[in-house]
């Protein structure tokens, strides 16, 4: 009897062991389980946080550039109105108030007529400066001038196509024009002569786009 009821009395025990055991077990799962999850939940709430960060950023710098360049653009209003001499035709035409005009040639004795615009300060004359905007009023043939770029336009370096403006008609390049050029450039006949228009980078196309809409001359 001692022994069956010392036996019942382990097997009670050990089974109670078990389940401590067992129990104990599953709470711990149970607690690496929450630990994981909230480890989990943490990380993915920073990566989302970080990502509406990023996106609150990206949104805040678009709208400050846009607003840089409405500032900027309004800052150029209104417009300037260039013009060029009688005796070669009186070219005319709008460019930003903000930008500086520098007569390096004048044709008082004949001979090419220069011009470069440029916002605030025209700097040092030089054919690898780039301007804003270049003018020039050549006494050559405007057929002659046009075939000097053909050696560009067939090696690919610029690409020709028709132009017009208040009723004028042209030719204008776009590409590379050298080493330290790449924009584009309206040619136009004048009477006898010839008027080339040149932006010498794609950062003043936008402008450049505006300003040769409203080119007009003497015929």
């Amino acid at each position: 009897m001692y022994s069956l009821k010392h036996k019942n009395e382990n097997g009670a025990i050990s089974g109670s062991l078990i389940t401590i055991v067992l129990l104990g077990i599953l709470f711990l799962a149970a607690g690496s389980a929450a630990i994981w999850a909230h480890l989990n939940y943490t990380e993915q709430k920073t990566n989302v946080d970080g990502k509406i960060a990023l996106a609150v950023a990206v949104a805040e710098k678009k709208q400050a550039e846009s607003d840089a360049e409405k500032f900027a653009n309004k800052e150029k209003e209104p417009n300037r109105q260039f013009v060029g001499p009688e005796d070669y035709g009186r070219l005319v035409f709008d460019y930003p108030k903000t930008w500086s005009v520098y007569v390096a040639q004048e044709v008082t004795e004949g001979g090419e007529y220069l011009a470069y615009l440029n916002p605030e300060l025209v700097p040092p004359i030089s054919e690898a400066q780039q301007f804003s905007l270049r003018v020039t009023i050549k006494q050559t043939d405007y057929d002659r001038v046009l075939e000097e770029y053909n050696p560009a336009v067939q090696s690919g370096d610029l690409r020709s196509s028709v132009f017009a403006a208040n009723g004028n008609n042209g030719v204008r390049f776009d590409g590379k024009f050298s080493e330290d050029i790449r924009g584009s450039m309206v040619v136009m006949k004048v009477r006898d002569k010839t008027v080339i228009l040149r932006t010498d980078a794609d950062t003043f196309k936008p402008d450049f786009e505006n300003i040769i809409k409203t080119i007009n001359f003497n015929q």
